[in-house]
């Protein structure tokens, strides 16, 4: 099969769909892989590394989406990039579909089949090509978190472990996932005072024996997260429902209510975000104050550290790839109701049940 790797063309994103050595994997099981150029120059990957490994690099975008079957990005394709797609190619990306009509109405009128990294799941219901990202965010929801609570950002200027004599800041994880659980050990590592919220208890059994009395654990209900999301320094939305638009639990009413200065940091705004006065931001210009509140809401979180980004994630999918690439995309689908899960798009249609339901199409 013929493949093609756009370079990425969202705002400050550096990421690349398949690194050389996922070439090298490709080209010997006797695909063809088209790499556009200067894809992977922006995390130390050149050209003559793509070639070397194999690939064909070629000088532009149209020529990836004219010749390539199966189309492997990182991030969303902006609206240019769904007017090159066309009926019989293939594009294995993030979607995020439920935040995005546009996006969605464009990648149906192209006749693409498009497959969502985020709705892929495993044997033991986990998202094995979403985890990699999240583990990203969750780690640097603190690290921008902590930068946001700086005076000089915005923030009430505290620090977040404290110091001796000085109590540490009350960092509040709502949602106790894989993003909210790596949040957490970030979090505790710099001596904040960590609460996390989940509402699954079997889950918070699990974060309560990882974590130990290092956290608080805390079920999630509207009254819980209006009393701590008030009297918390910093606040980072981590839910997640596969495919659909993340849930609101955090109303602007709340928002009006926390101590000015403090920070709310959106894991979540991929999906819509998960506070109701988030709107989402860029790398270039990732914050903004709302009702004395700085905001956090970059829709591409892990593109500020691309080459750790680019290599987790190339990773979990090359294997998925493979599969795509070797039986072709309606028999592999066909074969695995797992990757089946990632469909998103096909035939003109949204067929995602979930996804629909969020866009309100049948």
């Amino acid at each position: 099969m013929r493949i093609g790797v756009p370079k990425e063309i969202k705002v400050h994103e550096d990421r690349v769909g398949i690194v050389p050595a996922g070439v090298r994997e490709l080209c010997a099981r006797g695909h063809e892989v088209l790499v556009e150029r200067a894809a992977g120059l922006g995390i130390g990957l050149s050209d003559e590394a793509y070639a070397a490994a194999g690939a064909k690099v070629v000088p532009g975008a149209e020529d990836v989406f004219r010749d390539a079957e199966l189309i492997v990005k990182v991030k969303e394709p902006q609206l240019e990039e769904c007017a090159r797609l066309c009926a019989g190619q293939t594009l294995f990306t993030f979607l995020h579909l439920a935040a995005d009509p546009a996006q969605a109405r464009a990648l149906a009128a192209s006749g693409a089949r498009a497959i969502a990294y985020e709705t892929v799941r495993a044997a033991d219901g986990s998202l094995p090509l979403l985890t990699p990202m999240s583990e990203v965010a969750g780690r640097m929801s603190i690290q921008v978190g902590a930068t946001c609570l700086q005076r000089s950002n915005g923030g009430m200027g505290v620090l977040l472990g404290g110091v001796p004599g000085v109590e540490a800041a009350s960092v509040v994880i709502l949602g106790g996932g894989v993003a909210g659980s790596q949040a957490a050990e970030m979090a505790i590592g710099l001596g904040a005072d960590v609460t996390l919220v989940d509402l699954s208890l079997p889950r918070l059994r699990e974060l309560a024996a990882r974590f130990g009395n290092r956290v608080r654990t805390a079920f999630s209900s509207e009254a819980v997260i209006r009393e701590l999301v008030c009297a918390a320094d910093l606040v980072v939305g981590s839910v997640l429902v596969a495919g659909a638009a993340a849930p609101k639990l955090v109303s602007e009413e709340m928002v009006r209510a926390m101590k000015p200065g403090s920070v709310l940091v959106d894991i979540a705004i991929d999906q819509g975000g998960c506070f109701e006065t988030s709107q989402p931001t860029t790398h270039d210009d990732p914050t903004f104050v709302h009702e004395g509140v700085v905001h956090y809401c970059v829709t591409n979180m892990p593109g500020a550290v691309p080459r750790t980004s680019t290599f987790a994630l190339c990773h979990a999918t090359l294997p998925y790839v493979e599969r795509l690439a070797g039986l072709g995309a309606e028999r592999a689908l066909a074969a695995d109701p797992l990757l089946a899960g990632g469909l998103n798009v096909e035939a003109g249609r949204v067929v995602h049940p979930v996804v629909a339901e969020a866009l309100g199409l049948p």
